[in-house]
């Protein structure tokens, strides 16, 4: 007869899950190490609940003392088109292929309480505990202590079989399981992902600088994006897909097994900047309901779409552009001016005056006097 854990990964696979794996609770004793050497450096910018519950985040007993064993989990999201071809499309903005379809919080969460039911009823007496994403759990190191993958040089988890294209949850248990063997160190000496990587937020190979990371510049930060960073955002108005889309591992990935839930929305695919412009929060709202992309709202998004724009040299797009001058949101209203500077310099120094006489807000006026120094657009060179 299969044992448990036999069978709990064919149940796992049933469910949607394309990798399934065991690690002891304290399979991964580097994680509290790094983890606070990273938050001593600062890297996590402005994500200050990495820092709340730091201690938590150390390790599985840290988090629920009882726990034995941590089941991990991927789902796969393996795109079936190439996420760079989108790269030389300036009236397009690019968003993360894992947030094209459906809120991968609500399938995977689903999943792994079907699962945990399925232990339950196998295991009477067992307790469990389902995290994905939002509980402080690292995902990455315990994935690679239970053999389903190991972390790449991008800091990611890469898989054998499914590539970069991994979505994590986790099960832990007082149950006592066996575990499976640690994934293997198989990077060798491809540096693709540094290399590819457009803001070069890798300081070191397995070493993310997020403050530098186009993901956590266009959905984490809420404030005005650096200046530095902006002509490398490209048209990215949602995450960044580069340093995983470039991993040879990819090409093992079958595409075909990726989750249903995440095949891309036709919205969402290949949204054109005009039409991000134009975003107010009900449209908004009603566009991105459903997937994780809500949770930024509607000034971030402008934003972002407001650099991509600026990066665009679009003269179509600068009547957009405009209207969001006097935009209620700060953070929207800057990042107009410095798209309005780059696409049409001339009109920039006609609204000027007027603008900054009324601005009330340090950050935007510091826009307006700073954009006479900005270079033009030019032609759309896409950034890589």
């Amino acid at each position: 007869m299969p044992s448990f854990e036999q069978r709990l990964k064919e149940e796992a696979r049933a469910l949607g899950f394309a990798a399934c794996g065991i690690a002891r609770a304290d399979a991964a004793p580097k994680t509290a190490e790094r983890l606070r050497a990273w938050l001593a450096a600062g890297a996590h910018g402005d994500m200050l609940w990495m820092e709340e519950r730091a201690h938590q985040r150390e390790s599985p007993q840290s988090l629920w003392p009882e726990v034995r064993s941590v089941v991990m989990l991927g789902m796969s999201y393996a795109p079936a088109a190439d996420p760079l071809a989108l790269e030389a499309a300036p009236q397009i903005g690019r968003i993360s292929t894992y947030a094209q379809g459906q809120d991968y919080h609500d399938i995977v969460k689903k999943a792994l309480k079907a699962l945990a039911r399925w232990m339950v009823a196998e295991a009477p007496g067992a307790d469990l505990k389902v995290f994905v994403d939002t509980a402080p759990v690292m995902e990455k190191p315990l994935a690679e202590a239970a053999g389903i993958g190991w972390q790449g040089k991008h800091s990611n988890l890469v898989s054998r079989d499914e590539g970069s294209w991994l979505l994590l949850g986790a099960v832990m248990t007082t149950l006592d399981l066996a575990p499976d063997a640690p994934g293997a160190m198989r990077c060798g000496s491809c540096s693709a992902c540094l290399a590819a990587c457009p803001t070069d937020a890798f300081v070191a190979p397995y070493r993310l600088d997020a403050r530098k990371c186009i993901s956590y510049l266009t959905i984490e930060l809420k404030g005005p994006i650096p200046r530095e960073f902006r002509q490398a955002i490209g048209n990215r108005v949602y995450g960044c897909d580069d340093c995983l889309a470039v991993c040879p591992w990819n090409k093992f990935a079958d595409t075909a097994a990726a989750h249903r839930a995440f095949a891309a929305r036709a919205e969402l695919a290949a949204p054109e900047l005009a039409d991000l412009l134009a975003l107010d929060d009900a449209s908004f709202r009603q566009i991105f309901a459903g997937s994780p992309i809500k949770r930024i709202g509607r000034d971030r998004m402008v934003r972002n779409a407001l650099i991509c724009a600026g990066n665009s040299a679009l003269p179509a797009l600068v009547g957009r552009v405009a209207v969001l001058l006097d935009d209620p949101a700060p953070v929207v209203r800057g990042a107009a001016v410095w798209a309005l500077a780059r696409l049409d310099p001339a009109r920039f120094v006609a609204e000027r005056a007027t603008h900054l006489d009324r601005e009330s807000d340090d950050d935007v006026r510091e826009e307006w006097q700073d954009g006479l120094a900005l270079p033009a657009a030019g032609v759309y060179a896409p950034a890589s």
